[in-house]
């Protein structure tokens, strides 16, 4: 599944193309994909422009002028692609190019104002789209119980050390409760808790001190995730199975990994000597290093 790098270098790809556009012909192929699409969702898009783009955890989300916010969720597979308006030469972003997929599995395209068409693939239709009243979003049930975002300010050590004070839960576990912290997955939370020398197994507790403050791993940990983070949206995220930009092209990242799929390695960090090993947690398989982490 895109995890939140992903995420962000397909909302930033859309970005250029979407806002300041309106929906000129919605193409609805079928009525549901992971759930049901809204009621009249061709209807209600069409004739809207997007204002803003955005996300919010694993969602991105696209303010129109309406006072709705489309909401999409890409699933395990989901992709948008964009073709060129005939006869534009200029690139209105970095991600705009023309990319081609299986028509059978465009379940939506969106003709827009400016000459863009933006098609929504999805071979497994685990994603899906929703619109909401902007003014009800923090309330939506997808939305009214996520955690601070880990790319904002409200991701402190502070933050970490009143949430986890007295877990008895992992670090893992911690982390991917998306009660605590929005939007992170499996392979970031690996690799962030590799770069702060934090074993995955530890009590979520370690992040409080008896007073209840962050401790000195709190510290280490906010900076390691918000450095992973940012150095995968900068690599354009990573590449597994299915994962796409919006353009079609690659994320970069998963060349980059120090842990995550590399069992049975040599530990990435000079003078370790280390191997690398694979547990699973909560059904998921954790890599990590256990001469390095602890």
């Amino acid at each position: 599944m895109p995890e939140l790098p992903e995420v962000e270098t397909v909302c930033r790809g859309l970005e250029p193309v979407l806002v300041g556009a309106a929906f000129l012909e919605v193409e609805q192929r079928r009525d549901a994909l992971r759930f049901p699409l809204p009621d009249r969702f061709a209807d209600r898009l069409r004739g809207q422009t997007v204002r803003t783009m955005n996300r919010r955890a694993k969602y991105i989300l696209a303010e129109l002028d309406g006072g709705d916010v489309l909401a999409v969720h890409l699933g395990m597979s989901g992709r948008f692609t964009i073709e060129r308006p005939a006869g534009k030469a200029k690139k209105p972003g970095n991600f705009f190019h023309e990319a081609g997929t299986d028509p059978a599995h465009d379940h939506l395209v969106f003709r827009m104002s400016n000459g863009a068409t933006v098609r929504y693939n999805d071979v497994r239709r685990f994603g899906y789209m929703t619109l909401v009243a902007a003014d009800a979003l923090d309330a939506h049930p997808l939305f009214r119980d996520l955690g601070v975002e880990p790319l904002g300010n409200a991701l402190t050590a502070e933050h970490l050390a009143a949430a986890c004070a007295g877990k008895q839960a992992s670090l893992k576990a911690a982390l991917m409760d998306q009660r605590i912290v929005a939007g992170l997955g499996n392979i970031y939370v690996c690799e962030a808790l590799y770069r702060a020398g934090l074993a995955p197994r530890h009590k979520a507790a370690v992040l409080a001190t008896k007073a209840g403050g962050p401790s000195v791993r709190a510290e280490r940990l906010v900076a390691a995730i918000q450095a992973v983070l940012r150095e995968a949206i900068d690599a354009g995220g990573s590449t597994l199975r299915d994962y796409h930009q919006a353009d079609g092209s690659l994320g970069y990242f998963q060349h980059s990994f120090a842990v995550y799929g590399r069992e049975g390695q040599s530990c990435a960090r000079p003078g370790c000597g280390g191997t690398v090993r694979r547990i699973v947690q909560t059904g998921r398989s954790t890599f990590y290093c256990p001469r390095c982490q602890r």
